[in-house]
């Protein structure tokens, strides 16, 4: 499901076509995101960050957060691969049905491999087309299947299409999920064209940004070496989502996007 191989399913690719009215969806349901700036600063001098020490301090550092959204799927083993051999840690939002229930091998070796494991809710349906109660349940199985397999519950969320309003603020606050958006983005479900999504994120990049790709489509994964390269040349260091935050610490129904200035 979700390939761009002949004959895969078009939902998921129709649905994020609109995640470019991200900025005007958040203006419209009133929510005010957080930026890392924001996040470091109101932490003060402590030096804890996430669940962990920090690796390094995103004040001083050039850091940058690379994200993947909507997998585990086929080619995730290989990026975790290309990952490890880099040295690059990253941010997984995760995808429950027949993704993370597919592929509960490869959830456990993101995580084993200190990758910050993410909710992207069950069924990727759009939540701010949800009630209450349906908005709880996309994202609480998720919470559950993830711990079930890892043995620990995400304290992150990404909407799909990064649509949130205070509904879905109110559910992620109460289930202990931070929301946290983008700046930078491929648009890789719209193409397989490697050199353009690379294209795309060099461009783009930015102090303080996340990145959002998608380990599901065929042409972003061959994409992720040589963007991984050319950042680190221009100086670049790639962060989790919480160390990007850290001293901070992502608050539970908080939305957090960095500002592309």
């Amino acid at each position: 499901m979700f390939r761009s191989r002949p004959g895969r399913k078009r939902t998921v690719t129709t649905a994020l076509l609109a995640a470019a009215s991200l900025m005007l969806t958040l203006s419209a349901c009133g929510v005010q995101p957080l930026t890392p700036q924001d996040a470091r600063a109101d932490a003060g001098s402590d030096d804890k960050g996430g669940d962990g020490a920090r690796r390094v301090d995103c004040a001083k550092v050039k850091c940058i957060a690379l994200t993947f959204d909507a997998g585990p799927g086929e080619d995730t083993p290989h990026l975790l691969d290309v990952l490890k051999e880099k040295q690059v840690p990253a941010t997984f939002f995760l995808l429950g049905s027949k993704h993370v229930d597919r592929y509960p091998d490869v959830v456990r070796r993101i995580a084993a491999e200190g990758h910050e494991v993410a909710n992207h809710t069950w069924s990727h349906r759009i939540l701010t087309d949800l009630d209450e109660s349906e908005v709880r349940e996309e994202l609480s199985r998720t919470q559950d299947a993830i711990e079930k397999i890892t043995g620990r519950r995400p304290t992150l969320m990404r909407p799909p299409q990064g649509r949130t309003d205070g509904t879905v603020s109110d559910v992620s606050r109460d289930l202990g999920l931070a929301q946290v958006l983008w700046s930078i983005t491929a648009k890789d479900y719209s193409t397989t064209d490697s050199a353009l999504i690379r294209q795309r994120v060099l461009e783009n990049a930015h102090r303080d940004g996340i990145i959002l790709l998608h380990d599901i489509y065929d042409g972003t994964v061959p994409a992720v070496p040589s963007i991984i390269d050319e950042l680190k040349r221009r100086g670049f260091t790639f962060v989790t989502v919480p160390e990007l935050l850290a001293p901070g610490r992502a608050e539970p129904g908080e939305v957090y996007r960095p500002d592309k200035d």
